[in-house]
């Protein structure tokens, strides 16, 4: 799990590296572009990836020992909501940055010891759910940034790739807030790049499958992006599925968020 965990930070170091040197560059008139989230700008997608942070940064440094005084979560929310476009991808690139600087400076045996109280779970979680969870929601949300000036972006390979194996263990349970298995009338299984994703009365992904009902054609970031309901004309090019389900059967199971 501690390897998880490593892997886990590096890929998020790597997202964070990626998307501030776009931000750095973007005209306010870009910050105010659309979003791959169609109900956001920009600058909001932004807004709530430094939300995030900065509400997520809280709960794992107290895990780390240290005592932090944090604002409710409404107010920081509208803390972000009020400001400028500018103000929230300046903010974003200020909090994902000492986020990160955070869970790099946990020793390894934080790393493997760790249990993170989120406040929104039944009880605390490892840290690898914690960083999964975040992982999760960076990786996405910055598909929804960076789609916005180039139509062929995907999913970081390397974050697609680490989220797989987050799926098979630590945040397979996020599938039962993230399906609806009841949209398909018969369950099916489904091989993709790396693992396999059995849907009946529940979801869940699987290390591998002696005989899938269906086969997923596409790069794994193009399977999270399904799963995260951004699979979506006109960003599926070249994305078949094989066998006993459609893509748009998918599609219904993962609406997305």
């Amino acid at each position: 799990m501690s390897q998880l965990v490593d892997r886990t930070i590096a890929a998020l170091r790597a997202e964070h590296d990626v998307l501030a040197g776009l931000v750095r560059t973007l005209t306010d008139d870009q910050l105010a572009a659309t979003s791959g989230a169609s109900e956001w700008t920009v600058a909001q997608a932004l807004s709530h990836l430094g939300s995030g942070a900065e509400i997520g940064r809280a709960p794992i440094a107290r895990a780390a020992g240290e005592t932090v005084a944090a604002e409710d979560n409404p107010t920081i929310w509208a803390r972000w909501d009020g400001s400028t476009p500018r103000a929230q991808a300046e903010g974003f690139l200020e909090h994902n940055g000492r986020w990160l600087d955070l869970v790099e400076a946990l020793t390894p045996e934080q790393r493997s010891s760790l249990t993170v109280d989120l406040g929104f779970l039944p009880e605390p979680v490892p840290l690898a759910t914690a960083l999964g969870m975040r992982l999760s929601e960076v990786a996405n949300h910055s598909w929804d940034v960076r789609v916005a000036f180039d139509p062929d972006a995907g999913v970081a390979a390397g974050s697609a790739e680490v989220l797989v194996d987050l799926l098979t263990g630590p945040l397979g349970f996020m599938l039962g807030f993230l399906a609806k298995p009841a949209e398909l009338a018969d369950p099916v299984s489904v091989a993709f790049p790396g693992a396999a994703l059995v849907i009946d009365d529940a979801v869940t992904v699987v290390d591998d499958l002696e005989a899938p009902t269906a086969t997923f054609d596409g790069p794994a970031e193009a399977f999270i992006r399904l799963v995260s309901g951004r699979l979506k004309a006109p960003y599926d090019k070249g994305v078949t599925i094989e066998g006993g389900v459609t893509l748009d059967d998918l599609r219904r199971v993962f609406p997305g968020f």
